[in-house]
Parts: structure tokens; sequence; C-alpha cells
């Protein structure tokens, strides 16, 4: 989506939604056509799309934002932890080849939450804490020997 400013000097452009002239100070251009800025919406919400952003989704003749593309054509999935389904739009973490609803990653032990830049292991398809992960290869014989 491009936000133009309407030169005084040129013949207005037709709307694609209304069918009208644009005489605004400002139009859009989106699919290779002119918009009002209250033309230009989601047909499922209404958002107006020039505010959301300027990325717009089309499909089966539907103009759409971004979250009610994903919604009614995004891929779903479960999330690894309570296997509870994790609609499209929704943010996401991921480890290898797993999905986790955000309140869902966390140590499946101790269930202490993760934030940006916290160390996390993934043993056996469980996410775990450095903490849990290290007493377990501690039980297992694996830790490195300390001199």
């Amino acid at each position: 989506i491009q936000m133009l400013s309407v030169q005084p000097d040129t013949k207005p452009k037709g709307c694609a939604g209304c069918n009208r002239k644009i005489k605004d100070r400002y139009l859009l251009k989106a699919l290779d056509k002119y918009w009002h800025e209250d033309c230009l919406k989601c047909a499922c919400c209404d958002c107006r799309l020039g505010e959301v952003g300027s990325t717009l989704y089309t499909k089966a003749n539907l103009i759409l934002c971004r979250r009610d593309y994903l919604r009614l054509f995004g891929v779903t999935g479960n999330c690894a932890a309570c296997s509870k389904l994790i609609p499209a739009f929704e943010m996401v973490m991921r480890a290898k080849d797993n999905v986790y609803h955000l309140d869902c990653f966390a140590c499946q032990l101790c269930n202490q939450r993760f934030c940006v830049g916290d160390k996390f292991f993934l043993k056996n398809n469980m996410i775990l804490c450095q903490t849990d992960y290290e007493e377990g290869l501690m039980k297992e014989g694996y830790a490195p020997q300390v001199r």
C-alpha cells in the first residue's frame, strides 16, 4: 500500500472502492488501483488498511488485513507443551520442529518462564531451563568431571 499526496493540477482519480472521484489531499495506491483512505478496508474486520501497515492480502476476491488472512487461510498447529490449537495469527515460540504458545514456553519441570536471551535446552522433546538440564545430566552421569 502506498500513500500518495494528490497534486492539485492533476485530474482526480476514481476510487476502486466507491467509484467516486478522489478529491482528498491523500490517496492510497494498492493492487494497481487508487482508493480513498476510508475505502481500502479489510473485508472481515473493516479496519482501514492504510493505517494498519503497508501490507494487504488478497485471496478469493477478498482484501484482508494480515490477522484476518492468517485466521481464514493460515496454517494452524498444536502447542508442543499443552497440545491445544494455536491460532495462525498468534505469536509463537519455536524450538527445532516444536511450536509453543508464548505462555507455554517455559521449563517443563519447574515452569520457569524464559525471557529474551535466556538459555533453554530441548531434551527428549522437553524444554528445560539450564538448572534442570544440568541436574538431569548429573543424574545420567554425563556431567563433565570437575578436577
